[in-house]
């Protein structure tokens, strides 16, 4: 009985330190994945700002984009209008029979 006892107290002696080596263990492993974790997240957040401000900077490029448009359209429209007003008064000085 003595040894079993003894037996029994060593698988237990055995059990615990098995048991605070995994307990360890398990600790470094939680430790390790909240730091990951935590750079992941950090990363993320970094890579999101960066996005906005690449949405931010498209955004006010896109405005002057337009802005540039509507002038240059404004600036055809105008010579197309002078061109016709040209044409009109070529054709004045053509009909005018003091100039021919």
């Amino acid at each position: 009985l003595q040894n079993q006892h003894d037996d029994v107290k060593k698988q237990l002696l055995d059990l615990q330190l098995q048991h605070n080596s995994l307990k360890l263990e398990h600790r470094k492993s939680l430790e390790s994945h909240s730091q990951k974790l935590a750079q992941l997240q950090q990363e993320k957040d970094s890579e999101v700002t960066n996005l906005q401000d690449t949405v931010f900077k498209l955004r006010e490029e896109s405005k002057l984009l337009r802005k540039a448009h509507q002038e240059v359209h404004s600036q055809l429209l105008n010579a197309q209008a002078q061109m016709e007003e040209f044409r009109q008064l070529k054709e004045a000085l053509q009909k005018m029979p003091g100039l021919r």
